[in-house]
């Protein structure tokens, strides 16, 4: 009769165990040295060895015949352990024998001496599932034993043992078993059993199987079936995966995004049978490799999975920045997740895809991220960008005539402005009026179609002043947070109003006041008029429209304003007034 690969290649001595030299060194010095304790707990994760170190321990200990701490497999002890005839030696499964009643018959029959061996041994495997009650009626027996009884427990999930347990038991951890090691490991099986298993096909499956030899001996089984070669691509086609050229390409087509393609790539797998799960899966661990590559890139190279060249790897981290990765690796995360509970999980993983595309469809504070990190992106090249148009129209007027002098002479009123959003209104930096004000120098008359405009910064009876605002605006970046700056920079949404030591902020909505009357927002205003206009500062938020400006009166001096940051292209702006309009639904759901 048949017998899976991993039953019929499982170790059955210390020597032949993969990967955990650092336990079964030790286990062999202690039946050699004949120190051995009472009780073990073996911890790792599946397909480590914890139940097979577990049983060559249980014939160890009674062999007639140990050898350098290894059984010799061939006593009547050894080979009545290991069919299963000699009683004294149980093995049990905790999940289904979890209750206490079960433990205290347990606990009643360790009492009594062996019969055909020197000790009796108990392997309680998956030991996190016993109750309460039973861990309570194990743990008398565990800390006063009798001299022929040794307990083994092994365990996957070690938070959920006890710690009365844990300190009465020699506690060995199992390590994952290197890539390396079990392909070495699954071409040795190979060539006994006659699979033709290509080398890469063995590198493929050790990738694969995760740090568990068993996984990987039950792929190969899985995968030699049919008879063919046993390589990547066949693997690929018995398992349904994608591989890794196809996930290469699907994750560059998400970096450029090119949503139609990537659909189309999608729909290609599907219809070859690939699982979409298992694509997501390919996905998501493609993605990690780049995101440890973006952000540890020194300390990484023991962290990846491995299984692309360095060219792909370095041209996809080239085209994403660390925030898009972020958010391409939570939304593959999550979906992949919820493809269990999915009614349709085709439907469910293009979606997935159109959100990695674009991330603007994403909802999500990772999402959110990644846009605002390619917003920043593009506005740091604002300066190679041409300039704006309102820059360009300002070129055009003629200049004004200035008076040859050897200081600098203070500036004149600005001319008449075209009528241009105060946004897109280069800021120059303001000086104090002298008591004697230069000649006044004449400006050409505006045409007719267009309106005229007081000049920038006038200055209005009672301590108003208006036209501040799209300057002083300008140089609140960094002084309050950025998801309010669309808000500012909107004249629809928001005007500033300075009189009386106080700046008031008329704003359209109940929404937009909630927004700013934040004690972050005010602080930042607050201060930085205060350095913008002198002493102390008050700032209110009030919804309604602004009052209409008084008539004009003398003018006051204006205090030295700081040079202020250019503003940036007017495409940008725009898209970051956008952007403000989708966080507004973003922050109400």
């Amino acid at each position: 009769m048949y017998q899976a690969l991993y039953r019929k290649w499982r170790p059955r001595t210390f020597d032949d165990v993969v990967g955990q030299s650092h336990i079964t060194d030790t286990l062999k010095r202690q039946v050699s040295g004949d120190r051995l304790s009472h009780a073990y707990l073996f911890t790792g994760t599946r397909g480590t060895g914890k139940t097979t170190c577990a049983k060559i321990l249980a014939r160890a200990v009674n062999c007639q015949n140990p050898q350098n701490g290894n059984p010799c497999n061939q006593c009547p002890a050894c080979l009545g352990i290991e069919n299963g005839s000699i009683l004294d030696v149980l093995e049990l499964d905790a999940a289904s024998n979890n209750g206490v009643d079960q433990v205290r018959a347990l606990r009643d029959e360790a009492v009594y001496t062996p019969a055909a061996v020197r000790k009796r041994v108990y392997i309680v495997d998956e030991v996190h599932m016993l109750s309460t009650p039973a861990f309570n009626a194990l743990l008398k027996i565990l800390e006063e034993p009798p001299a022929h009884l040794l307990f083994i427990l092994a365990t996957t999930e070690l938070h959920k043992v006890p710690a009365t347990i844990k300190s009465r038991c020699q506690q060995f951890s199992f390590k994952r078993i290197l890539p390396g090691q079990i392909a070495q490991r699954l071409e040795y099986v190979a060539e006994q059993e006659g699979i033709d298993l290509t080398t890469e096909g063995a590198t493929l499956l050790a990738r694969l199987a995760d740090g568990g030899l068993r996984d990987a001996l039950s792929l190969l089984d899985q995968c030699s079936g049919s008879g063919n070669r046993v390589d990547e691509q066949e693997i690929l086609n018995t398992l349904g995966l994608a591989g890794n050229l196809e996930t290469a390409a699907l994750m560059e087509q998400a970096a450029k995004r090119d949503t139609a393609g990537a659909l189309e790539t999608l729909g290609r797998l599907y219809g070859n049978g690939k699982d979409v799960g298992s694509v997501l899966g390919e996905l998501s661990a493609l993605a990690r490799d780049l995101l440890l590559r973006k952000t540890a890139p020194r300390g990484c190279g023991a962290l990846l999975t491995g299984g692309y060249d360095e060219g792909t790897m370095r041209a996809l981290g080239e085209q994403l920045s660390a925030q898009r990765l972020l958010q391409m690796l939570e939304l593959l995360q999550k979906t992949g997740a919820e493809l269990a509970r999915s009614s349709n999980r085709r439907t469910d993983a293009e979606l997935c895809l159109i959100r990695m595309c674009d991330e603007s469809l994403d909802a999500s504070f990772a999402g959110l991220s990644a846009r605002v990190a390619n917003l920043e992106a593009r506005l740091a090249g604002a300066a190679a960008v041409p300039a704006p148009a309102t820059q360009a129209a300002s070129a055009q007027r003629p200049a004004p005539v200035r008076k040859p002098a050897a200081e600098p002479a203070p500036a004149p009123s600005r001319p008449v402005a075209e009528d241009v959003p105060p946004w897109d209104v280069e800021p120059r930096p303001q000086v104090q009026q002298k008591a004697a004000a230069p000649e006044p120098v004449k400006e050409p008359e505006p045409p007719a179609s267009q309106p005229q405009r007081p000049a920038e910064a006038p200055a209005i009876s009672g301590g108003e002043d208006w036209a501040f605002w799209p300057s002083f605006v300008a140089g609140l970046r960094g002084k309050v947070p950025p998801s309010v700056t669309p808000y500012l920079n909107n004249p629809a949404k928001v005007t500033g109003v300075w009189k009386n030591g106080i700046l008031t902020l008329w704003v359209d909505t109940e929404f937009t006041r909630s927004m700013l009357n934040k004690p972050a927002v005010l602080d930042g205003l607050k201060q930085a008029a205060e350095a913008a206009f002198g002493g102390q500062a008050r700032v209110s938020v009030v919804t309604g429209k602004a009052p209409e400006p008084e008539a004009p009166a003398q003018p006051v001096s204006r205090p030295v304003e700081q040079p202020q940051e250019p503003v940036p292209a007017a495409d940008a702006l725009d898209e970051l007034l956008a952007f403000g309009e989708q966080y507004d639904n973003i922050v109400i759901q």
